[in-house]
Parts: C-alpha cells; structure tokens; sequence
C-alpha cells in the first residue's frame, strides 16, 4: 500500500514538472525563448527540471562550443557545471526578470518560479545574475 501510494505521487511528480502553457518561440531579444499562452500569477512554478552534472573538465570543453551559452554554473563553489533539462536553458536573460531560479544541488533540479504575474503572449525571462533585480552586466554584455 505505501509503496503505491509513493509511485502514485512519484507519476504525479513527474506529470506536473512544467506548466502546459509554456512554449518555444522566436523572442525580440534574438533567438527564441520561453513564452506562456495564459496569464500566469505571481510565485507560480513554472517548471522543475532535472539537470545533467558537468565536472570541472567537462564544464572547460563545452564552455569551447556553442552550447556555453545555454549551461549554469553549478555547486557551492560553482565550478562545476549543469545543462539543465526542461525548457531551462532557453529562458533568456533580463535584468528585471519576470521570472527567477533556484537550484537544488542535491537533487540536482532547477525551477522556474515567477516573481510578478505574467501576461498571456509574454516572454518569461530570468536574471543570469540569480536575482530577478541584479544589474551586474552579465558576460555577453561586458
């Protein structure tokens, strides 16, 4: 019995690791990126996804290729490195982000949570920085 009631929440888990209103499109800051296709509050989850672990060699190679710009920093010392899975890579960068991204180390998942309500058709942005209101100039802007 406790162990189908683990797999029962383990599926729901897994079924509800991003909002079905979320889609790849071409964005206005060039490329594309991740909009929504309802209204979406304030402090909403938008997706848990798990990542793949890069160590510190693996992390210098890719940082040689194109997918550098779609990789974290990773761990408390953040050498090493993540590509995350889901949608994460292609949200793009804001300095006033309209979204924000925690980090779970030991479980290795990020999630996309919302900081202000978000409009339908909207483009959902995170900070590079880590903070939806850092202005630190990112690399891409030095």
């Amino acid at each position: 019995m406790v162990q189908s009631a683990f797999l029962l929440f383990c599926r729901h888990i897994a079924s509800n690791m991003m909002l079905p209103n979320l889609v790849i499109a071409p964005s206005p800051k060039g490329g594309r990126g991740v909009f929504t296709t309802k209204n979406i509050a304030a402090n909403t989850v938008l997706e848990i996804s798990p990542v793949i672990v890069l160590t510190v060699q693996e992390r210098k190679d890719i940082e040689k290729t194109k997918l550098f710009h779609y990789i974290f920093e990773w761990g408390k010392t953040r050498k090493l490195g993540c590509m995350a899975l889901g949608y994460v890579s292609m949200y793009n960068h804001d300095y006033a982000s309209n979204c924000e991204y925690e980090m779970d180390f030991e479980a290795r998942l990020m999630t996309i949570k919302t900081v202000k309500a978000v409009k339908k058709g909207e483009e959902l942005c995170i900070n590079y920085n880590a903070d939806p209101n850092d202005k630190t100039l990112v690399w891409f802007h030095k």
